[in-house]
């Protein structure tokens, strides 16, 4: 299997190479990709090391499956071209996530999405897959009539200037190349991506219609504010759902105990609920402090914590890939 990852020297980038390794996927050939500004540089992949080079350079190794985290417009622009040569896309940006004919996609959930003709596939917002994990054993259970998410999101999930960012301000320092319009230590923003319209920013109306994509419940009533916090290591939500029917609670614990890629932890008593900290280089979402909301009928409070840069992006994307390497697609179009 031939395997580039365009956007190799980035956060995420470096992330994805590190999980191939892991989950010993199975490369004949790795092609570390990234800008001009990078070719030339030296990546490191199982005891060797390899030379990055342009996505033009990249195009002639023909690979058959590409991992994209280099941003929107480079997605634009040089997926299509990597699909056109029979090349499996899987993209981590928010470029094609919303054409209706891309699959999105979160194994755990909707698998069955993914074709042999779609070659462009879809990776969801790091917030959003995390999320659906935990709403998916609810939907299926009980059905959901509302949700209201509140994100607690790490610097991480901007890139690597926003974590220089906030260590140059933790040592006193202004801040060489700032990318939040505000400090970020000691600080938090209630503002991720840009300002829509409506009066929502782009992170939450991601997360608004991407559940909706992923879950094909598209008159699902979701509404979402997105906060930057000064954390490493992972995403934090605080989840308010209202289910269409009764439940009990240990019935919710043993739903979310047994759902795939989730790890129950909540025992309030012991001190034992989900945090970045313990969250941090972990490809399971966490969840905890469940309990009543008493305020609703049905009603449902639910912490959820994920490394964004794992689960949230490169291994959701690895997962993507290994699911299609188990079909018979590459032999018949390769």
């Amino acid at each position: 299997m031939r395997v580039a990852v365009v956007g190799a020297t980035g956060l995420v980038g470096t992330k994805l190479i590190q999980v191939l390794e892991e989950r010993e996927f199975p490369i004949s050939e790795f092609i570390p990709v990234a800008s001009a500004r990078s070719a030339g540089k030296t990546i490191r992949y199982k005891d060797r090391d390899y030379t990055v080079i342009t996505p033009e350079q990249a195009l002639e190794k023909k690979p058959q499956i590409a991992l994209f985290s280099a941003g929107g417009n480079t997605s634009l622009e040089w997926a299509p071209q990597f699909a056109e040569r029979g090349c499996y896309v899987i993209d981590n940006s928010s470029a094609w996530r919303m054409q209706a004919h891309i699959p999105l996609v979160v194994p755990e959930i909707n698998a069955h999405s993914l074709s042999p003709e779609a070659r462009i596939i879809a990776n969801p917002n790091c917030s959003t897959i995390q999320m659906v994990l935990v709403l998916q054993p609810m939907q299926q259970a009980y059905g959901l009539k509302r949700v209201v998410v509140s994100t607690y999101q790490s610097v991480t999930g901007t890139g690597q200037q926003a974590v220089e960012q906030l260590f140059e301000e933790r040592t006193g320092k202004p801040a060489t190349k700032p990318v939040y319009p505000h400090a970020i230590d000691l600080n938090v923003l209630p503002h991720i991506d840009v300002f829509t319209p409506n009066g929502y920013t782009k992170e939450e109306m991601k997360m608004i219609l991407e559940t909706r994509k992923i879950m094909g419940l598209s008159d699902l009533k979701i509404t979402a504010t997105t906060v930057r916090i000064p954390t490493m290591g992972g995403h934090s939500e605080s989840l308010n759902v209202e289910l269409e029917t009764a439940f009990d609670l240990e019935d919710v614990r043993q739903l979310l105990s047994q759902a795939p890629g989730v790890i129950l932890q909540d025992e309030p008593a012991e001190n034992l609920y989900p945090m970045p900290l313990t969250a941090h280089e972990k490809d399971e979402v966490f969840v905890g402090r469940i309990r009543r909301d008493e305020s609703v009928q049905h009603g449902l409070n639910m912490w959820v914590v994920a490394d964004n840069l794992r689960k949230g992006a490169a291994t959701n994307a690895v997962q993507i890939a290994q699911t299609l390497i188990a079909q018979d697609w590459f032999e018949a179009n390769n």
